[in-house]
This record gives C-alpha cells, structure tokens and sequence, in this order.
C-alpha cells in the first residue's frame, strides 16, 4: 500500500525569509529564516486556522499538520523578504472547476468571519511589539480594507477602500470578491497583470488572518 502524502505545499524562498503554504488551504501560511522553519511555523499554526475550515463548512484533517509535500518552489523577492508572499507559484495555474470555485470563496468568506469577530472583542489600544511598532486595533482594520480593495484590483473589481466602520461599503466590497472567485475559471490571471483565483483566495486570506492572529498575540 501506498504511504499517505502529506498536505500539500509551496515554499516562497527570498533572501531573508521564506514563506511555506498550504495550497489548497488559503490563509495558511506561515514564514521564518528558512524553510525547515517555516514549515515548522505552519505546523504550529494548524490549530489556529482550522476554526476557518469548520466555519467554511469544509472538513479539515486532523493529521494536516502531520506531514507536508512540497510540491513546488518559488524564487521570492525583495516583497518576500518584506514579510509579504509576493510570488504566483506555477501549481496556481490549474483549472479551477465549480466546486472548487465554491470552495475557495467559502474559506476566504471564513477567514473575514474570524478576523471580524477577532476585532470586535480586541481592545482600541494593542500591546506594542519588541520594538514599541504595530498598529493599534483600529489602525489595522483599516489597513486590512485598504489592502483588500487593493487586492481586489488584481482580480478585475475597482471600488472605492471602505472606510472604518462603514458595514454596508465593507459588506459590498467582500461581496464582489466573493462572486469573483465563486467562479470557474481557467487558472489564467483573471485580468490582464492580475492574479488567478487560487492565489487571490490564497492572498486575502493569509493577509486577513496573519493580522487577526496578530490582534489576537497583541491583545493580551
């Protein structure tokens, strides 16, 4: 009998940091100084993301965690280095069928779903990092809409950046991107110099939870 693959994988490497993410898992993905580290910090943070999965509906395996299969690697950049997953890996390229489409929408709509309610529960003023930097509670709501709407250029929806606290406008932005990547498609980048579906989903959601995980460790 075959052995039992692990949970599929890239790894982002830059110069400085290397990121490892779960492919088909968006908004799991973790980075450090190396990749041995990094799929160690992605280990780690299983727990974390799997209230994500459960919220999305989608069953997420107990022994995720337990192994990972690297099926690609990525040569990063100075955006890598930076702290940001900057590179589209080749294996985004797939065909993304109904179901799947489906899939990818529920999860990045899960992920918006931890982070709202991680901020709503989050003091105004948040513990400040080694250094005294980070932004506070409601600095890094904005910050996280802003780059959404920026995010959601690269997949063809140009809409103003909600601002704070404005429900309806935050609502409506959420909503385009949802119906975008509730779509087939043929793993092409969905606009001209824009992003195919999979690493949009894959994007968003690591950006919004890596900041609501943030809130959480800088709460308390």
């Amino acid at each position: 009998m075959a052995a039992a693959r692990g949970t599929k994988v890239y790894v982002e490497a830059g110069s400085k940091r290397v990121f490892a993410c779960a492919v088909d898992w968006p908004g799991w993905c973790r980075s450090a100084r190396s990749e041995e580290l990094a799929l160690q910090a992605l280990a780690e943070y299983a727990p974390r993301y799997a209230p994500v999965p459960e919220r999305a509906g989608v069953r997420f395996p107990a022994r995720a965690a337990g192994s990972f299969d690297v099926a690609e690697r990525v040569t990063g950049d100075a955006s890598t280095d930076f702290g940001v997953p900057g590179r589209v890996p080749e294996i985004d390229a797939g065909r993304v069928t109904p179901a799947a489409a489906r899939r990818l929408a529920s999860l990045v709509t899960a992920a918006w779903e931890v982070f709202d309610e991680v901020a709503a529960g989050a003091p105004e003023e948040l513990r400040k990092g080694p250094r005294g930097g980070g932004r506070d509670r409601d600095k890094m709501i904005d910050h996280v809409l802003g780059a959404e709407a920026a995010y959601a250029r690269k997949i063809g929806i140009r809409m103003r950046p909600p601002a704070l606290g404005d429900r309806a406008a935050v609502e409506e932005l959420r909503e385009a991107i949802r119906q975008v990547l509730a779509r087939p498609s043929d793993g092409e980048p969905l606009v001209e110099r824009g992003w195919p579906a999979r690493y949009a989903a894959r994007r968003i959601a690591w950006h919004v939870l890596d900041h609501a995980w943030e809130m959480v460790d800088r709460s308390t």
